[in-house]
């Protein structure tokens, strides 16, 4: 599922290109995915743009919470994604309201494990969804610029 998320965002979200839903459906299925994987990816996808608007509306209060991680988290997401979440927290560059829903949509995934690559995918889309061109230019950089951020 993910594979169809990252060509959809690629071909058509990035490029503003929004064709109907069975339009898409069709190319997608032509393209060599899978209906299940199709299917999926439009509710995931879904579901992320309703929950990054929601977060986008919600309040960022200062706050110095501490978030922990369940167990089912820690099995499901590489320390390199979760690691990356962190990062992006500090550098302000996501708020609380951001986090959970790329944990959500993380979790989401049809995948037994979740790379840093996907956590990247997953915030680079809720931040192009929320229109922040900035924070969406720093992360597209961290996916594919040469250099990989350090983390501490």
């Amino acid at each position: 599922m993910f594979e169809v998320l990252v060509y959809m965002f690629e071909n058509y979200v990035e490029a503003n290109v929004q064709p109907d839903h069975n339009t898409l459906a069709q190319e997608l299925f032509e393209a060599g995915f899978d209906s299940t994987d199709i299917s999926g990816a439009f509710d995931w996808f879904s579901s992320l743009e309703a929950m990054a608007d929601a977060a986008g509306n919600s309040p960022n209060p200062i706050t110095q919470s501490t978030r922990i991680y369940s167990e089912e988290e820690i099995k499901k997401i590489e320390i390199e994604g979760l690691s990356f979440l962190i990062f992006l927290m500090q550098s302000n560059v996501i708020n609380h309201a951001l986090h959970e829903v790329i944990m959500d949509r993380a979790m989401a995934l049809s995948q037994d494990h979740v790379g840093v690559d996907e956590i990247r995918w997953t915030a680079l889309m809720a931040l192009r969804k929320q229109g922040r061109t900035n924070d969406f230019l720093f992360v597209e950089d961290a996916i594919f610029g040469e250099d990989s951020p350090t983390f501490h």
